[in-house]
Formats: structure tokens, sequence, C-alpha cells
């Protein structure tokens, strides 16, 4: 089988060295240059356009439909999805491999198909250990299309060795339990893979927030309690909070055996070993939409769904502390009340008076 892949990213040049290790023969493009070259040997070609990228899957005794992946930002698939398009025929497939919005999908995907082209969309889950580790697959496409996609996915998914099987599954293998899953028609697997963010949002808001009461518990230590001011509630109870915590010593122990272990426990620790404090990180988070639609999706459900809420939230206050809304609270309590503005850190509120 041979496959297009327009976008040689972190996530693209994973999906390429995974489906030719797994005999798949790939046909390359990347605006950049050297992101093609890196990516040539055998089972790789390079192609100079988009023309001769659809030349080159058509060449040779295919009989199935030609199939392009498109593995670009959210922001720009949509326009790339309609120029790989242009040069496909009916009965062909183009893939959206990235993290659009599941309505634009829907929207495109009958686009497309007034011309017989068949749009697949796949929300893909791995980052970049998917190579190593296989990636999770979230398909929404039509049913024919699904069946030709197979191989594709089978080898680009972490197969049903990645987790131990669920009790009571026996026999033939479940949906889903190869790693990958026709989630519906097309649409569903962005759907998913939106949900899927959504909840990663909270999980790694609930981490973040864990870690940062533990990193906190030795407050009543580093309290002196000789000054006191209008700007902060006092530690009450100072010899409650006498704890100087090993941060990476406990993302360690939470690892093994404990109810959260995880992936993100583990990314966790990693980070902690090689940067315990890390003071790498400024903590500015960013929002790349999944989120946001989520918490959308959410409301217009009527499912309560606070935690996505909240940890959306937290992403854009992280981005956003400086901003006219939290000044304008500052310069607010000055005027009613003459409060003067802490320093971020310190027990006391002593710093910046």
């Amino acid at each position: 089988m041979r496959i297009g892949m327009v976008g040689l990213g972190r996530m693209g040049s994973g999906l390429v060295r995974r489906l030719v290790a797994a005999g798949i023969e790939c046909v390359v493009h990347d605006r950049d240059a050297a992101a093609v070259e890196a990516l040539i040997g055998p089972g790789v070609q390079a192609a100079s356009g988009l023309d001769d990228l659809a030349a080159r899957l058509r060449s040779g005794s295919q009989e199935q439909p030609t199939v392009v992946w498109v593995m670009v930002p959210a922001g720009v698939s949509a326009a790339v999805v309609r120029e790989v398009a242009e040069h496909l025929d009916a009965g062909d497939i183009v893939i959206d491999g990235g993290n659009s919005w599941y309505r634009h999908t829907i929207d495109l995907a009958a686009e497309l198909g007034e011309r017989g082209v068949h749009l697949v969309d796949i929300g893909t889950s791995g980052g970049v250990h998917g190579l190593e580790r296989g990636f999770c697959l979230m398909v929404g496409a039509a049913p024919e299309a699904a069946e030709v996609l197979v191989p594709v996915l089978d080898a680009l998914a972490p197969g049903v060795g990645a987790a131990e099987r669920t009790p009571g599954r026996d026999g033939a293998l479940a949906p889903g339990e190869a790693g990958w899953l026709i989630c519906g028609p097309p649409g569903a697997g962005h759907f998913v893979k939106m949900v899927h963010n959504g909840i990663e949002y909270g999980m790694m808001a609930a981490l973040g927030e864990g870690l940062a009461i533990l990193e906190r518990a030795d407050l009543g230590s580093r309290s002196s309690g000789e000054h006191a001011d209008a700007e902060s509630t006092p530690l009450h109870d100072p010899d409650a909070y006498p704890f100087d915590l090993d941060l990476a010593g406990i993302a360690e122990v939470w690892r093994r055996g404990s109810v959260i272990s995880s992936w993100l426990v583990d990314l966790m620790a990693a980070a902690l070993a090689a940067d315990p404090q890390l003071d790498g990180y400024e903590g500015r988070v960013s929002d790349s939409g999944e989120g946001r639609w989520t918490a959308q999706a959410a409301i217009d459900l009527g499912v309560p769904a606070p935690v996505i809420t909240t940890a959306l939230q937290s992403r854009l206050f992280s981005l956003d502390l400086g901003s006219v809304s939290f000044r304008s609270l500052s310069a607010l309590r000055h005027q009613f009340g003459g409060h003067v503005e802490r320093g971020a850190g310190d027990p006391d509120g002593e710093v910046g008076r």
C-alpha cells in the first residue's frame, strides 16, 4: 500500500516513520525542505508539490483509491485539505489528522462529497511518543472509506497489547481494542478527539493543582508571623503546614500502584526529574481550541462540565495575568480601600509594600 503525507512536523514525521516500518510506502510533501530531506530513505519518496504527490501515488499497480493524509495545524487544515482534494478523483480519500473543529469537518465532508471525494477525520493522540508507543486513532469515516484504511490504522495504532484486555472481553477483538475506532460518520472522529482533549485539560489541571498544594505545604515554616496586613488572609495554624515535600519523589511513588497512576503522571515525573522546581517554564498554558469547543458542546447539549470548563478558564487566566482585567481589580481595591498589591510568593504579604 502507498499513502501520501502532507505536513511533516513532529506528528507527521512520526506517522511516516511508523507507516514505513510497517511496510506501507509514503510519498511526502512539506514546505520545509529540511523536514522532507530528514525522511527520505527506503519506502519514502519526496514530492515537489501536490500535483507531483498525486501523480506518484497513482503510479504503479495500485488498484485502491488514492489516499492522502494531511497533518497540519488546525487553523490551516481546511485550506490544505481543499487544495489536496483538487488533485484527487471521485472515490479517493483525504484524511484530516489534525485537531479541526468537528463542525467544520462535517461541512467540509459534505462539500468534498459533492465531487465524490471522501473526507476522513482522524483524531490522533500520542504526541511525540506515538512513533514508539503507537497512536490512538479516533476515526470519522464513511464505511467504504474506512475499509480502505484498515491497514493504515493497524500500522499506526498501539495494538491490543498496549493494555490488558478488559475483564469479560474474550475472543475476537472488540471495537477500540486495537487502538483505533471508527467512531461514526465524518466529524465523529474530531468530536471524540475534542472531548478527549477536554478531559485532558481537566486531568492536567487537577495534577497541577495537587502539586501546587504539596509545594506550598511548608508555608507554616516559611511564615514568620511577625507581620500582619490587610491584603491577605493570615495562616491561622502555621504548625499544620511544616512539610518540605519532595515533589519529584511523590510523582515517582504515585506512578507505582496508586489509583491516579497514568501516563500523565509518568510524564510529570520525568519533567520533575529533569527540572525539580520547573524553573524552565513560565506557566503560560496555551489553549489550542479543543477545550473551549468541548465546553461549548457541553453548553449546547445541556451537560454540566464544570471541571473541563474551569480547567479551560485556568489556561486563559495563565495567559492573561497582566491584562487590564486583573489590573482593574488591583486598581479598584486600591481606590476603595487603599490596598497595595502583594508580591508573588511572599508568605507574609510584605513584598511590594
